[in-house]
């Protein structure tokens, strides 16, 4: 299973986050959070710091990224798109998003996420990111890898 990182910038102060419309590769069409996979060597947060660089232009500082959440993604039907997720919660960074060859940046008011043009299991786990909970779920998608068909609390030390 793959391990990922997520990164969510929240602008509070004006209700709104951060996505991109992914343009290549994995979830292409789809709007997303900035992430991707670790490179040999690198943390969580280091890999978390480099994928916002990469895709968005944004600057991290490590002690700004909050733990948000655990994700385990199942496609039984392809099962080469399993992955473990680390999502994380950013609140304060340097620079203004620019579009990379990868990602265009947009941002959304919290109340109008673009849910239709997101993975179909966003609603399970963004809400209480939102507000501050940690979800930790296992989330299997249907046959279709279009929806999905079963979420799962997982254990703390899992």
């Amino acid at each position: 299973m793959l391990t990922n990182v997520l990164v969510l910038p929240l602008d509070r102060p004006q209700h709104r986050i951060l996505l991109g419309l992914k343009k290549t590769g994995f979830g292409a069409g789809k709007y997303v959070g900035f992430g991707g996979k670790l490179e040999p060597g690198e943390t969580l947060v280091m890999a978390a710091i480099r994928e916002l660089w990469e895709e968005s232009h944004l600057a991290a500082k490590p002690h700004n990224l909050w733990y948000a959440a655990r994700l385990e993604f199942v496609f039984p039907a392809s099962p080469d798109w399993n992955r473990l997720v680390h999502v994380f919660r950013l609140e304060f960074w340097d620079g203004e998003p620019e579009e990379s060859s990868e990602i265009r940046p947009q941002w959304f008011g919290l109340d109008t996420l673009p849910l239709d043009q997101m993975w179909a299991d966003v609603p399970y786990w963004l809400p209480q990111v939102l507000q501050g909970v940690r979800p930790m779920l296992r989330i299997t998608y249907n046959q279709d890898s279009r929806t999905v068909g079963l979420v799962e609390a997982l254990e703390q030390n899992q």
